[in-house]
């Protein structure tokens, strides 16, 4: 289904959901790691619990992977597709090598979340999870699975109108999609929880 048919109206507006989420807890992990760094024994507001906080998260090297707090990616990243949405729902047309780089941010952005669940869960020196980390993954993720699709329908990864046509209908999908992510992550947190008591248990007995 080509864009120059179709104005691409509920993919704008969740990018432009999605970017004042992903924009709000990158600035709120941006004001704590300020905190931190003025006082390093300050209580976090994100600190909620031993396995729920994003004190561990911030002064880890993993929260730096750059060489600079991750949350800056994110107040900077995220303006991309708040452009985008904005720009879509006012008309606008972008060329093929515009989505195609939009497309590798966002698949970018994708890989990196991922990689940071995986550290939330399985690094020696974390084991826990971030309150405004996870509120970048629930918008990261769906923004992936819709973006994909939509660069499909628009004719930037296919030519071929029945391929278009699918990803146009599968579009309906992303929530499901979304759903069932979110259930896998969350089953790996229980089962990473459960290692974690198990060894435990065996450091007592």
């Amino acid at each position: 289904m080509s864009e120059q048919r179709t104005r691409p109206v509920i993919y704008a507006v969740w990018l432009i959901i999605a970017s004042v989420i992903g924009w709000f807890a990158a600035f709120q992990l941006t004001m704590d790691k300020f905190i931190q760094l003025a006082n390093p024994e300050a209580d976090l507001s994100c600190n909620v619990s031993v396995m729920i906080q994003c004190g561990k998260n911030l002064g880890s090297w993993q929260g730096e992977v750059f060489g600079f707090p991750n949350p800056i990616l994110g107040i900077a990243g995220w303006m991309a597709p708040l452009f985008v949405g904005v720009a879509l729902l006012a008309g606008a047309r972008f060329p093929r090598w515009f989505w195609a780089t939009f497309g590798a941010g966002v698949t970018l952005a994708f890989v990196f979340v991922c990689w940071l669940i995986g550290q939330s869960l399985y690094a020696s020196n974390l084991g826990v999870l971030c309150p405004w980390c996870m509120l970048t993954w629930s918008v990261t993720i769906p923004t992936f699975f819709a973006t994909m699709l939509h660069l499909t329908r628009n004719g930037t990864f296919t030519r071929n109108e029945k391929v278009q046509a699918r990803a146009n209908s599968l579009m309906a999908w992303v929530p499901l999609a979304t759903v069932l992510a979110y259930a896998f992550i969350i089953l790996l947190v229980q089962l990473r929880g459960l290692d974690l008591l198990g060894e435990v248990i065996g450091m007592i007995f």
